[in-house]
């Protein structure tokens, strides 16, 4: 029986040097078939890897990636026998004096932990699981969306004689016992008033009894819309799914109706509430920018009939959905949602072009694309380390030890950021504990980096040295953390934001016209602000709505960050004043 060929790892170089050995003694036309077979070998397995990266990539498009934790990864680099094969063929084992990894972060931070929907571990006897940071039971003080009804003692009252001891005198406590019921219900609710009728048999004259005052002048409460709008266009529920929810309920909702509803309560509050968005996120210190595709059938159409899409631009095919974030010391973060034919730099030049003149250039996270560039406006370019960490990630398999040592070298730049950010310092002190402490980190690593060119290690046309080529020509950009206050590592949290939209195109597939385009990026804006700001979308909109008039003569103190200190200024005002005084304008109230 035939043994196994035994498995011999050399190093390019050896393999290389080996040979001048042999030409030195043998001469060069013995040595030279060999010289071009060791060529031809070398080439091939640059193919093969090459393809085994695209696969990789193309799987990961397909069923999604896996986490990209430092730890996850490099485990199962190290795990896969098959891992070391190809590389160690070529020595990559030897090139460099350190292990390594890179890991492909795309919306996570790359050393963050992951989430998962084992929500249901508290239903577990005690002691037989490990729960997880976050997993445990949610306290009753966290349903502020509930109705409250307070139940009193039926046999006592504060001041009785005590059942059980029958001295003492029993006392209300401060904190009541807070018990949960839930019940399922649609997505939007409503109450059938039968009003009574009454005819006079005589004359034939009809009485309706009068509608209660808690019934309302519209048939659609305001709430209808805001939640429609969330559900539609903060968790990607398309509208004839909630059809299909809302009539098996028995209240029924067609998709057309909500369309109309989202569509109708713009002009007034919520108009005026994205309009002041768009003016403050103009004055940023910070912007990510960012895009992914969309499509739109009005577009769609046009490129049918074979006309173009940009005037500017006759040759633009593609249609986009731009996220621009918006962040400034001192507020939180601005999401904004731009849908149709203009790249993410466009959009945001045309954001940026109204940028009041006396600020300074903001700083520019986005990845080294041209068309997320503003072109002629004046910012501060910060590339993504993300996007430099992910490449070497999509080669670990061939090249594991020089992939772990770069993922380890960011790995500790992270983990530095991530103490900066537990310790909420300032931009200028969390500058300085880069600079402290990643600074030397990526001065060793770019050293590496260079050296692996400088000293033949790693050819530049295969896929680690691709890697390496990205990272060097764009080391100022992706260092710009190091030089500058207040500069971001990468740009994840700009793609997390696309989630959203993209979640939008998986479900609805599609935009009919611009008009609904527009429509959704409006809504999507206003509802990812309000979860960076921590409000709640639903409550938001219904108040913008019914506050109109008011949100219309000072947007600034409508924002999702402030509206409260609006709703419980107009609460103590109506308190304070009978309503009679409250009647020629309009009146706000919570509404939970």
């Amino acid at each position: 029986m035939k043994a196994d060929p035994q498995v011999i790892e050399l190093d390019e170089g050896d393999l290389y040097a080996k040979l001048d050995r042999i030409e030195e003694i043998l001469g060069t036309d013995i040595a030279q078939p060999f010289r071009q077979l060791l060529v031809a070998y070398i080439t091939m397995l640059g193919f093969l890897r090459d393809k085994n990266v695209s696969i990789r990539r193309l799987r990961k498009l397909l069923f999604g990636g896996s986490s990209e934790r430092s730890e996850k990864i490099l485990s199962q680099a190290k795990g896969n026998p098959d891992s070391s094969s190809e590389a160690g063929a070529l020595g990559s084992a030897d090139a460099s004096p350190q292990g390594e990894v890179a890991g492909n972060a795309s919306t996570a931070r790359p050393e963050a932990d992951s989430n998962s929907d084992d929500a249901g571990s508290s239903n577990h006897p005690a002691g037989s699981v490990t729960r997880r940071r976050g997993h445990g039971r949610t306290p009753a003080s966290a349903y502020t969306g509930c109705q409250r009804v307070l139940v009193t003692d039926g046999s006592l009252c504060p001041g009785d004689a005590c059942p059980s001891c029958g001295q003492g005198t029993v006392y209300r406590q401060r904190e009541w016992s807070l018990v949960v019921r839930l019940k399922g219900q649609a997505p939007v609710g409503g109450t059938v008033y039968a009003l009574e009728r009454l005819r006079c048999h005589l004359c034939g004259q009809i009485y309706t009894a009068d509608l209660p005052n808690e019934a309302g002048p519209e048939k659609y409460d305001p709430t209808v819309a805001s939640t429609i709008a969330t559900l539609r266009y903060g968790e990607g529920l398309p509208g004839n799914r909630i059809q299909r929810i809302q009539r098996s309920a028995g209240v029924p909702l067609p998709a057309s109706t909500q369309w109309e509803l989202v569509r109708d309560a713009i002009p007034g509050g919520i108009q005026a509430a994205h309009d002041h968005l768009l003016e403050l996120a103009r004055q940023g210190e910070l912007v990510h920018n960012d895009d992914t595709r969309m499509c739109v059938l009005e577009l769609s159409e046009k490129l049918k009939n074979q006309q173009p899409l940009l005037d500017q631009d006759p040759e633009r095919r593609g249609v986009f959905t731009t996220s621009i974030l918006s962040r400034s010391e001192g507020r939180p973060t601005i999401a904004l949602f731009f849908t149709g034919p203009h790249h993410a730099g466009e959009n945001l030049r045309d954001l940026l072009a109204k940028r009041r003149q006396d600020l300074p250039p903001p700083i520019q996270m986005c990845d080294p694309l041209s068309r997320n560039m503003p072109q002629d406006l004046r910012v501060i370019i910060a590339n993504c380390l993300t996007h430099g960490r992910r490449k070497f990630v999509d080669v670990i398999e061939a090249f594991p030890s020089e992939v772990e040592y770069v993922i380890e070298c960011l790995k500790k730049v992270y983990q530095t950021d991530g103490q900066a950010a537990e310790q909420q310092l300032s931009p200028a002190k969390r500058l300085q504990l880069h600079q402290r402490n990643s600074g030397p980190v990526m001065d060793e690593l770019h050293h590496w980096l260079q050296q692996q060119f400088g000293e033949k290690r790693v050819e530049p046309n295969s896929s680690l040295g691709k890697a390496i080529s990205y990272m060097l020509k764009h080391w100022d950009k992706l260092t710009l953390f190091l030089r500058v206050p207040g500069a971001p590592l990468d740009n994840n949290i700009c793609e997390q934001a696309l989630k959203m939209a993209i979640r939008h195109r998986k479900n609805s597939l599609f935009y009919k016209t611009m008009r609904g385009a527009e429509v959704g990026d409006l809504y999507m804006s206003l509802i990812h602000t309000c979860y960076f700001s921590e409000a709640d979308p639903i409550h938001y909109l219904t108040e913008l709505q019914r506050c109109g008039a008011r949100v219309v003569a000072a947007p600034g103190d409508w924002m999702p960050w402030n509206y409260r200190e609006q709703l419980a200024a107009a609460e103590a005002d109506l308190s304070r004043n009978p309503p009679q005084q409250f009647a020629a304008g309009p009146t706000c109230t919570s509404g939970r």
